[in-house]
């Protein structure tokens, strides 16, 4: 049985090795830029678990982590094109796996849905597996973002 859980401080060693495992993967299936020089930040995964907003997915050992977080997220205020609703939403970030199980994303948005109805996610213009996974999930396109770093993103929601 699959358990998505919050994630805890003690995990971290784990979960920075499936983020190693992400960014290999990216870098081999065509996205070379995405998660580059250790993204996402060891720093920024103690501050998601410190707010509880990093999870686990669980099944004989940890096999995926992302982040799910409430509120407005600076980065989506603007977009080149238009988001479906302005109501209140959470943002999926930093979904990564260690490629052992398959349906992976299913069970993260399945979960993420039961938190809250409304969501977004972004991901890189060369990250085509994800993009095909976040349309699969239900998610419509709605533009393009910019991130902190001013490096463009492909928004979506769904709601």
């Amino acid at each position: 049985m699959i358990l998505i859980r919050k994630a805890k401080s003690d995990e971290l060693p784990r979960i920075l090795e499936i983020y190693a495992y992400a960014r290999q993967f990216m870098r081999e299936t065509g996205n070379p830029t995405q998660w580059k020089d250790g993204t996402p930040a060891e720093s920024t995964l103690c501050r998601d678990i410190a707010e509880g907003q990093l999870y686990v997915l669980e099944q004989n050992g940890l096999h995926a982590v992302f982040a799910l977080i409430p509120g407005n997220d600076p980065t989506y205020a603007e977009i080149d094109g238009a988001w479906l609703s302005q109501e209140p939403y959470a943002t999926l970030h930093r979904v990564a796996s260690d490629g052992t199980q398959h349906g992976i994303m299913d069970c993260v948005v399945a979960f993420s849905k039961e938190q809250n109805p409304h969501l977004r996610i972004d991901t890189h213009r060369d990250n085509k597996i994800m993009q095909h996974l976040i349309v699969k999930n239900g998610f419509v396109y709605c533009g393009v973002i910019q991130t902190d770093d001013g490096t463009p993103r492909l928004a979506y929601e769904l709601i």
